[in-house]
């Protein structure tokens, strides 16, 4: 999720390559988020490549947030 906030859409390589996962491992993650409906997947053409897009949703987004900010509680509430 964080490598597809910083940008309206991502190519599936990119990320692929910034996470270092398998193109099966990623596909698989990245079916379980759209079906939580925090991904976008768009299919097209890039020349004549096949090209698979990812973007955040408004709600995968909101729920990315949340989560770094529950993280973020929680490695701030062993500090006294």
């Amino acid at each position: 999720m964080a490598a597809l906030l910083a940008a309206d859409k991502v190519e599936f390589r990119f990320v692929r390559d910034t996470v270092e996962l398998s193109d099966s491992a990623l596909s698989q993650h990245v079916t379980t988020l759209e079906q939580a409906g925090y991904v976008k997947v768009t299919k097209g053409q890039a020349g004549r490549r096949p090209r698979t897009w990812l973007s955040a949703t408004k709600a995968g987004r909101t729920a990315f947030r949340d989560h770094l900010a529950l993280l973020n509680e929680l490695a701030g509430s062993g500090e006294q």
